[in-house]
């Protein structure tokens, strides 16, 4: 029999995983809402993968209740996802998915472009999405932070230029280019920051535009939009980094708000 699988968050990610590793016949262990960690650690101590397809806001505090036992075993899917975000919690070599499908409650999944992974549970993690045809491969650890900036690029830029412009990826770049390039380009400033990298931005924003080929009619705006425009912000006034056009569209955004 397979080593078991423990899924941290049973969203449209989480059960989308599970289906792969059930189709690859391991035994899936959801964690779900209030259940506590420590408990499931005791009966599994040692699965073959934990994985966190938790929302990026629950990623910190998941991380810090983290049974010991489970910290050597991690899967990682989160967008804005950046090694500084598992470095703080010790951890030292997680498995990281670069996740470049949508997966929307009732819809099937839609892919943009092939989801690379890198770490020591990389080809697990292929085995899964190739068995539920999703589109991936494993890259090389040195070729992740690329790979998770571009992401981040991607879905900072259409998520935060797309809350003036509406509208989907392919109308964005031929419509309101300029702003779509400042945007990118006050986002890679952060990403920088964020790194402590100098980052290679000619090729970004080209793997950035090969996601806008992937998927023209993709929606450039959702309910996180708003969510990731605040924390851009925060992290620019935490660097003393000068975005005026993300602070433009901050300020628009306030002024169509709804008086309380």
């Amino acid at each position: 029999m397979k080593k078991p699988i423990v899924i941290i968050g049973m969203g449209e990610m989480g059960d989308l995983f599970a289906r792969g590793f059930l189709k690859c016949g391991h035994p899936v262990y959801p964690i779900l809402r209030g259940s506590r960690p420590e408990s499931v650690a005791q009966a599994i101590p040692e699965p073959e993968l934990v994985l966190v397809a938790v929302g990026e806001t629950e990623l910190h505090p998941v991380l810090d209740s983290l049974p010991p036992t489970w910290r050597e075993r991690l899967g990682l899917l989160q967008n804005e996802l950046l090694p500084r975000d598992w470095q703080r919690h010790r951890i030292a070599d997680p498995t990281v998915i670069v996740v470049w499908f949508d997966k929307k409650k009732g819809r099937p999944f839609v892919p943009v472009l092939p989801t690379p992974v890198a770490g020591p549970r990389a080809g697990l993690i292929v085995e899964a999405l190739d068995a539920i045809e999703v589109s991936c491969h494993a890259i090389p650890d040195e070729d992740l932070l690329y790979e998770l900036v571009r992401k981040n690029l991607y879905i900072l830029t259409i998520n935060i230029a797309g809350l003036r412009t509406g509208g989907t990826v392919s109308e964005l770049w031929e419509r309101h280019r300029e702003l779509a390039e400042k945007t990118a380009q006050e986002i890679l400033d952060i990403q920088e920051w964020l790194t402590q990298t100098r980052l290679p931005r000619e090729r970004l924003l080209a793997g950035m535009l090969e996601g806008f080929a992937g998927d023209p009619n993709h929606i450039c705006t959702g309910r996180t939009a708003p969510v990731r425009l605040r924390r851009a912000m925060d992290h620019a006034r935490a660097a003393g980094i000068a975005t005026p056009t993300l602070a433009s569209i901050a300020e628009d955004l306030a002024a169509a708000a709804p008086a309380s």
